[in-house]
Protein backbone atom coordinates (compact mmCIF):
# COMPACT_ATOMS: atom_id res chain seq x y z
CA UNK A 1 0.00 0.00 0.00
CA UNK A 2 1.40 3.37 -0.97
CA UNK A 3 1.39 6.20 1.55
CA UNK A 4 -0.98 8.78 0.01
CA UNK A 5 0.96 11.63 1.56
CA UNK A 6 4.11 10.67 -0.33
CA UNK A 7 2.48 9.47 -3.55
CA UNK A 8 4.12 11.21 -6.50
CA UNK A 9 0.83 11.24 -8.44
CA UNK A 10 -0.08 14.87 -7.85
CA UNK A 11 -2.80 16.91 -9.54
CA UNK A 12 -0.22 19.10 -11.25
CA UNK A 13 -0.91 19.70 -14.91
CA UNK A 14 1.01 17.51 -17.36
CA UNK A 15 0.53 20.09 -20.09
CA UNK A 16 0.06 23.85 -20.00
CA UNK A 17 -0.97 24.38 -23.59
CA UNK A 18 -3.79 26.82 -24.13
CA UNK A 19 -7.11 25.43 -25.42
CA UNK A 20 -7.66 25.71 -29.15
CA UNK A 21 -10.85 27.41 -30.29
CA UNK A 22 -12.91 25.70 -32.97
CA UNK A 23 -15.91 27.06 -34.84
CA UNK A 24 -19.15 25.18 -35.41
CA UNK A 25 -21.45 25.68 -38.36
CA UNK A 26 -23.48 28.11 -36.24
CA UNK A 27 -20.39 30.17 -35.41
CA UNK A 28 -20.28 29.00 -31.79
CA UNK A 29 -16.86 28.57 -30.20
CA UNK A 30 -15.91 25.17 -28.82
CA UNK A 31 -12.69 24.62 -26.96
CA UNK A 32 -10.39 21.65 -27.23
CA UNK A 33 -7.88 21.39 -24.40
CA UNK A 34 -4.64 19.43 -24.22
CA UNK A 35 -4.42 19.80 -20.45
CA UNK A 36 -4.57 16.57 -18.48
CA UNK A 37 -3.50 15.46 -15.03
CA UNK A 38 -2.72 12.25 -13.15
CA UNK A 39 -4.16 11.32 -9.77
CA UNK A 40 -3.39 7.84 -8.48
CA UNK A 41 -3.13 6.25 -5.08
CA UNK A 42 -6.87 5.94 -4.45
CA UNK A 43 -9.54 3.40 -5.29
CA UNK A 44 -13.29 2.99 -5.47
CA UNK A 45 -13.90 0.85 -2.42
CA UNK A 46 -17.63 0.29 -2.96
CA UNK A 47 -20.61 1.61 -4.87
CA UNK A 48 -24.37 1.95 -4.55
CA UNK A 49 -27.25 3.45 -6.50
CA UNK A 50 -30.93 4.34 -6.37
CA UNK A 51 -33.65 5.12 -8.91
CA UNK A 52 -37.30 5.87 -8.09
CA UNK A 53 -39.81 3.04 -8.41
CA UNK A 54 -42.16 4.89 -10.76
CA UNK A 55 -41.51 4.01 -14.41
CA UNK A 56 -42.63 6.49 -17.06
CA UNK A 57 -42.82 5.00 -20.57
CA UNK A 58 -42.62 6.80 -23.89
CA UNK A 59 -46.18 5.71 -24.62
CA UNK A 60 -47.36 7.45 -21.44
CA UNK A 61 -45.68 10.72 -22.40
CA UNK A 62 -46.97 10.48 -25.97
CA UNK A 63 -50.52 10.00 -24.77
CA UNK A 64 -50.38 12.62 -22.01
CA UNK A 65 -48.74 15.44 -23.97
CA UNK A 66 -49.46 14.52 -27.56
CA UNK A 67 -45.84 13.88 -28.47
CA UNK A 68 -45.15 12.40 -31.88
CA UNK A 69 -45.40 8.59 -31.59
CA UNK A 70 -42.02 6.92 -31.76
CA UNK A 71 -40.08 10.21 -31.88
CA UNK A 72 -38.47 9.82 -28.46
CA UNK A 73 -36.92 6.42 -29.03
CA UNK A 74 -35.86 7.17 -32.60
CA UNK A 75 -34.08 10.36 -31.58
CA UNK A 76 -32.65 9.33 -28.22
CA UNK A 77 -32.74 5.56 -27.75
CA UNK A 78 -34.69 6.04 -24.52
CA UNK A 79 -37.68 3.77 -23.92
CA UNK A 80 -38.53 4.71 -20.33
CA UNK A 81 -37.28 6.71 -17.37
CA UNK A 82 -37.89 6.93 -13.60
CA UNK A 83 -39.60 9.91 -11.97
CA UNK A 84 -39.45 10.66 -8.26
CA UNK A 85 -42.79 11.14 -6.46
CA UNK A 86 -43.70 14.59 -5.13
CA UNK A 87 -42.41 13.81 -1.64
CA UNK A 88 -38.97 12.63 -2.82
CA UNK A 89 -36.13 15.10 -3.38
CA UNK A 90 -32.54 14.83 -4.56
CA UNK A 91 -31.27 14.26 -1.01
CA UNK A 92 -33.69 11.35 -0.54
CA UNK A 93 -32.34 9.44 -3.53
CA UNK A 94 -28.79 10.36 -2.58
CA UNK A 95 -29.15 9.04 0.96
CA UNK A 96 -30.43 5.68 -0.30
CA UNK A 97 -27.54 5.37 -2.76
CA UNK A 98 -25.05 6.40 -0.07
CA UNK A 99 -26.34 3.86 2.44
CA UNK A 100 -26.13 1.13 -0.20
CA UNK A 101 -22.55 2.08 -1.04
CA UNK A 102 -21.63 2.10 2.64
CA UNK A 103 -23.30 -1.27 3.22
CA UNK A 104 -21.60 -2.79 0.18
CA UNK A 105 -18.21 -1.75 1.56
CA UNK A 106 -18.98 -2.38 5.24
CA UNK A 107 -18.31 1.31 5.92
CA UNK A 108 -19.83 2.97 8.98
CA UNK A 109 -20.95 6.59 9.19
CA UNK A 110 -18.18 7.21 11.73
CA UNK A 111 -15.56 6.33 9.13
CA UNK A 112 -16.68 8.82 6.47
CA UNK A 113 -14.66 12.03 6.79
CA UNK A 114 -15.57 13.82 3.55
CA UNK A 115 -18.77 14.21 1.52
CA UNK A 116 -18.89 15.69 -1.99
CA UNK A 117 -22.19 15.80 -3.87
CA UNK A 118 -22.46 16.50 -7.60
CA UNK A 119 -25.90 17.89 -8.42
CA UNK A 120 -27.55 20.70 -10.34
CA UNK A 121 -30.99 19.98 -8.89
CA UNK A 122 -30.41 20.72 -5.18
CA UNK A 123 -33.21 20.42 -2.64
CA UNK A 124 -32.83 24.11 -1.89
CA UNK A 125 -30.66 27.01 -2.99
CA UNK A 126 -29.53 27.11 0.63
CA UNK A 127 -28.62 25.02 2.61
CA UNK A 128 -26.59 22.73 0.39
CA UNK A 129 -27.92 19.29 -0.41
CA UNK A 130 -24.65 17.86 0.93
CA UNK A 131 -25.35 19.34 4.35
CA UNK A 132 -28.82 17.77 4.38
CA UNK A 133 -27.30 14.39 3.50
CA UNK A 134 -24.52 14.79 6.07
CA UNK A 135 -27.06 15.37 8.80
CA UNK A 136 -29.32 12.46 7.81
CA UNK A 137 -26.42 10.01 7.55
CA UNK A 138 -24.93 11.21 10.82
CA UNK A 139 -21.53 12.04 9.36
CA UNK A 140 -18.76 13.95 11.12
CA UNK A 141 -17.41 15.36 7.89
CA UNK A 142 -17.19 18.49 5.76
CA UNK A 143 -19.92 18.45 3.14
CA UNK A 144 -20.12 20.35 -0.12
CA UNK A 145 -22.20 20.55 -3.28
CA UNK A 146 -20.44 20.72 -6.63
CA UNK A 147 -22.42 22.00 -9.61
CA UNK A 148 -21.17 20.81 -12.99
CA UNK A 149 -24.49 19.43 -14.27
CA UNK A 150 -24.01 16.16 -16.18
CA UNK A 151 -20.25 16.28 -15.54
CA UNK A 152 -20.96 16.58 -11.82
CA UNK A 153 -19.88 13.08 -10.84
CA UNK A 154 -16.52 13.34 -12.62
CA UNK A 155 -15.84 16.73 -11.05
CA UNK A 156 -16.86 15.42 -7.60
CA UNK A 157 -14.77 12.26 -8.01
CA UNK A 158 -11.63 14.21 -8.91
CA UNK A 159 -12.23 16.71 -6.10
CA UNK A 160 -12.68 14.09 -3.38
CA UNK A 161 -9.75 12.04 -4.67
CA UNK A 162 -7.42 14.98 -4.02
CA UNK A 163 -8.23 14.70 -0.30
CA UNK A 164 -7.61 10.95 -0.28
CA UNK A 165 -4.31 11.09 -2.18
CA UNK A 166 -2.91 13.91 0.00
CA UNK A 167 -3.91 12.09 3.17
CA UNK A 168 -6.40 14.75 4.25
CA UNK A 169 -9.28 12.27 4.15
CA UNK A 170 -9.33 8.53 4.70
CA UNK A 171 -12.86 7.66 3.55
CA UNK A 172 -14.69 9.92 1.13
CA UNK A 173 -18.31 9.59 0.07
CA UNK A 174 -18.94 10.89 -3.46
CA UNK A 175 -22.50 11.17 -4.75
CA UNK A 176 -23.98 12.11 -8.11
CA UNK A 177 -27.70 12.78 -7.82
CA UNK A 178 -30.37 14.68 -9.72
CA UNK A 179 -34.16 14.90 -9.81
CA UNK A 180 -34.45 16.26 -13.34
CA UNK A 181 -38.21 15.73 -13.62
CA UNK A 182 -38.69 18.86 -11.44
CA UNK A 183 -36.75 21.22 -13.70
CA UNK A 184 -37.97 20.27 -17.19
CA UNK A 185 -41.10 21.63 -18.83
CA UNK A 186 -43.32 18.50 -19.00
CA UNK A 187 -44.81 19.27 -22.41
CA UNK A 188 -41.50 20.09 -24.12
CA UNK A 189 -41.08 17.13 -26.48
CA UNK A 190 -37.45 17.93 -27.32
CA UNK A 191 -36.19 18.15 -23.74
CA UNK A 192 -38.48 16.62 -21.12
CA UNK A 193 -38.47 12.99 -22.38
CA UNK A 194 -34.69 12.84 -22.22
CA UNK A 195 -34.44 13.09 -18.47
CA UNK A 196 -34.98 10.80 -15.53
CA UNK A 197 -34.18 10.85 -11.81
CA UNK A 198 -31.57 8.89 -9.88
CA UNK A 199 -28.52 8.82 -7.62
CA UNK A 200 -25.24 6.94 -7.49
CA UNK A 201 -22.61 6.90 -4.77
CA UNK A 202 -19.06 5.64 -4.36
CA UNK A 203 -16.77 5.26 -1.36
CA UNK A 204 -13.17 6.31 -2.00
CA UNK A 205 -10.19 5.10 0.01
CA UNK A 206 -6.41 5.01 -0.42
CA UNK A 207 -5.21 2.54 -3.02
CA UNK A 208 -2.04 1.28 -4.63
CA UNK A 209 0.21 3.62 -6.57
CA UNK A 210 -1.20 2.39 -9.89
CA UNK A 211 -4.88 2.69 -8.91
CA UNK A 212 -7.07 5.69 -9.61
CA UNK A 213 -7.04 8.21 -12.43
CA UNK A 214 -4.13 7.29 -14.68
CA UNK A 215 -4.99 10.36 -16.71
CA UNK A 216 -7.95 12.69 -16.59
CA UNK A 217 -9.24 15.94 -17.98
CA UNK A 218 -11.78 18.35 -16.51
CA UNK A 219 -12.87 21.04 -18.93
CA UNK A 220 -15.23 23.96 -19.27
CA UNK A 221 -16.40 26.29 -22.01
CA UNK A 222 -18.72 28.93 -20.60
CA UNK A 223 -19.13 30.44 -24.06
CA UNK A 224 -21.68 27.71 -24.69
CA UNK A 225 -23.54 28.16 -21.42
CA UNK A 226 -26.62 29.53 -23.17
CA UNK A 227 -27.06 26.26 -25.07
CA UNK A 228 -28.34 24.49 -21.96
CA UNK A 229 -29.62 26.70 -19.16
CA UNK A 230 -32.39 27.79 -16.79
CA UNK A 231 -32.83 31.53 -17.41
CA UNK A 232 -34.78 32.53 -14.30
CA UNK A 233 -34.20 31.88 -10.62
CA UNK A 234 -30.69 33.17 -9.90
CA UNK A 235 -29.29 36.50 -8.76
CA UNK A 236 -28.92 37.72 -12.35
CA UNK A 237 -32.62 37.16 -12.94
CA UNK A 238 -34.59 36.56 -9.75
CA UNK A 239 -37.70 34.44 -10.14
CA UNK A 240 -40.91 36.36 -10.85
CA UNK A 241 -44.52 35.37 -11.35
CA UNK A 242 -44.23 36.41 -15.00
CA UNK A 243 -41.22 34.14 -15.51
CA UNK A 244 -43.03 31.22 -13.90
CA UNK A 245 -46.05 31.76 -16.13
CA UNK A 246 -43.74 31.84 -19.15
CA UNK A 247 -41.87 28.72 -18.03
CA UNK A 248 -38.56 30.55 -17.83
CA UNK A 249 -37.60 28.63 -14.69
CA UNK A 250 -37.48 25.36 -16.63
CA UNK A 251 -34.44 23.86 -18.30
CA UNK A 252 -34.08 24.80 -21.95
CA UNK A 253 -31.74 23.34 -24.53
CA UNK A 254 -30.55 24.04 -28.05
CA UNK A 255 -30.62 20.35 -28.92
CA UNK A 256 -28.92 20.58 -32.31
CA UNK A 257 -25.95 22.57 -31.05
CA UNK A 258 -25.59 20.55 -27.86
CA UNK A 259 -25.65 17.32 -29.88
CA UNK A 260 -22.81 18.49 -32.12
CA UNK A 261 -20.81 19.87 -29.19
CA UNK A 262 -21.22 16.68 -27.18
CA UNK A 263 -19.90 14.46 -29.96
CA UNK A 264 -16.86 16.69 -30.33
CA UNK A 265 -16.30 16.90 -26.56
CA UNK A 266 -16.52 13.13 -26.14
CA UNK A 267 -14.27 12.21 -29.06
CA UNK A 268 -11.70 14.93 -28.42
CA UNK A 269 -11.40 14.42 -24.67
CA UNK A 270 -11.29 10.61 -24.85
CA UNK A 271 -8.66 10.75 -27.60
CA UNK A 272 -6.56 13.24 -25.62
CA UNK A 273 -6.75 11.28 -22.36
CA UNK A 274 -5.89 7.96 -24.00
CA UNK A 275 -3.06 9.47 -26.04
CA UNK A 276 -1.47 11.17 -23.04
CA UNK A 277 -1.89 7.99 -20.99
CA UNK A 278 -0.16 6.07 -23.81
CA UNK A 279 -3.14 3.74 -23.83
CA UNK A 280 -4.89 2.17 -26.82
CA UNK A 281 -8.65 1.72 -26.93
CA UNK A 282 -8.07 -2.06 -26.93
CA UNK A 283 -6.46 -1.73 -23.49
CA UNK A 284 -9.68 -0.34 -21.97
CA UNK A 285 -12.01 -2.97 -20.52
CA UNK A 286 -15.12 -0.81 -20.38
CA UNK A 287 -16.26 2.60 -21.62
CA UNK A 288 -18.82 4.34 -19.41
CA UNK A 289 -20.17 7.55 -20.91
CA UNK A 290 -22.72 9.98 -19.56
CA UNK A 291 -26.10 8.62 -20.61
CA UNK A 292 -27.43 11.62 -22.50
CA UNK A 293 -28.49 10.22 -25.84
CA UNK A 294 -27.77 6.86 -27.46
CA UNK A 295 -27.10 8.56 -30.79
CA UNK A 296 -24.33 10.67 -29.23
CA UNK A 297 -22.72 7.63 -27.64
CA UNK A 298 -22.99 5.46 -30.76
CA UNK A 299 -21.66 8.18 -33.04
CA UNK A 300 -18.69 8.94 -30.77
CA UNK A 301 -17.83 5.26 -30.37
CA UNK A 302 -17.97 4.81 -34.15
CA UNK A 303 -15.57 7.73 -34.67
CA UNK A 304 -13.21 6.27 -32.05
CA UNK A 305 -13.63 2.75 -33.50
CA UNK A 306 -14.65 1.29 -30.16
CA UNK A 307 -16.74 -1.92 -30.39
CA UNK A 308 -20.18 -1.86 -28.81
CA UNK A 309 -19.43 -4.83 -26.54
CA UNK A 310 -17.04 -2.64 -24.52
CA UNK A 311 -19.57 0.16 -24.02
CA UNK A 312 -22.22 -0.13 -21.31
CA UNK A 313 -25.48 1.81 -21.46
CA UNK A 314 -28.62 1.93 -19.35
CA UNK A 315 -30.33 5.09 -20.62
CA UNK A 316 -32.86 2.91 -22.44
CA UNK A 317 -34.35 2.15 -19.02
CA UNK A 318 -33.57 5.23 -16.91
CA UNK A 319 -33.01 8.11 -19.33
CA UNK A 320 -30.54 10.93 -18.75
CA UNK A 321 -30.00 11.10 -14.98
CA UNK A 322 -27.37 13.87 -15.20
CA UNK A 323 -24.77 13.58 -12.42
CA UNK A 324 -26.12 10.15 -11.45
CA UNK A 325 -25.65 8.54 -14.85
CA UNK A 326 -22.02 7.39 -14.62
CA UNK A 327 -22.23 5.89 -11.10
CA UNK A 328 -25.52 4.19 -12.02
CA UNK A 329 -23.82 2.43 -14.92
CA UNK A 330 -20.75 1.63 -12.82
CA UNK A 331 -22.93 -0.01 -10.18
CA UNK A 332 -24.62 -2.18 -12.79
CA UNK A 333 -21.27 -3.09 -14.32
CA UNK A 334 -19.84 -4.14 -10.96
CA UNK A 335 -22.92 -6.21 -10.12
CA UNK A 336 -22.71 -7.95 -13.50
CA UNK A 337 -19.00 -8.71 -13.08
CA UNK A 338 -17.98 -6.53 -16.00
CA UNK A 339 -15.35 -4.68 -13.94
CA UNK A 340 -12.56 -6.55 -12.16
CA UNK A 341 -9.55 -5.39 -10.12
CA UNK A 342 -6.86 -4.02 -12.39
CA UNK A 343 -9.26 -3.23 -15.26
CA UNK A 344 -8.99 0.10 -17.03
CA UNK A 345 -12.34 1.90 -17.20
CA UNK A 346 -12.84 5.04 -19.27
CA UNK A 347 -15.44 7.41 -17.85
CA UNK A 348 -16.67 10.50 -19.66
CA UNK A 349 -19.22 13.07 -18.51
CA UNK A 350 -20.41 16.11 -20.47
CA UNK A 351 -23.15 18.68 -20.15
CA UNK A 352 -24.35 22.12 -19.16
CA UNK A 353 -21.84 24.79 -18.38
CA UNK A 354 -20.59 23.72 -20.83
CA UNK A 355 -18.46 21.19 -18.94
CA UNK A 356 -16.83 17.84 -19.49
CA UNK A 357 -14.83 15.39 -17.43
CA UNK A 358 -13.02 12.36 -18.84
CA UNK A 359 -10.90 9.93 -16.86
CA UNK A 360 -8.99 6.70 -17.49
CA UNK A 361 -9.45 4.85 -14.21
CA UNK A 362 -7.59 1.74 -13.10
CA UNK A 363 -9.93 -0.25 -10.85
Amino acid sequence: MTDPATNNSSSAQDSTQQPAAQQSDEGLTFRKSQRTATLTGFRIHSIGSCVPEHVVSNAELEERYGFEPGWIQRRTGIAERRFAPADQATSDLACVAARRAMAAGNVSAEEVDLLVVGTFTPDYTCPSTACLIQNRLGLDAPAMDLQAACSGFMYALATAAQFIVTGNAATALVIGADVNSRIVRPDDQRTAPLFGDGAGAVILRAGNADQGLLKYQLGADGAGGCLLDRPSGGTARPLTAADINAGEHFLRMDGRSVFKWAIQAVTDSISTVLEQADCATDDVSLFVLHQANLRIIDHAMKVLEIPSDRVMNNLQRVGNTSAASIPLVLDEAVQQGRIRPGDKVLMCGFGAGLTWGTGLFRW
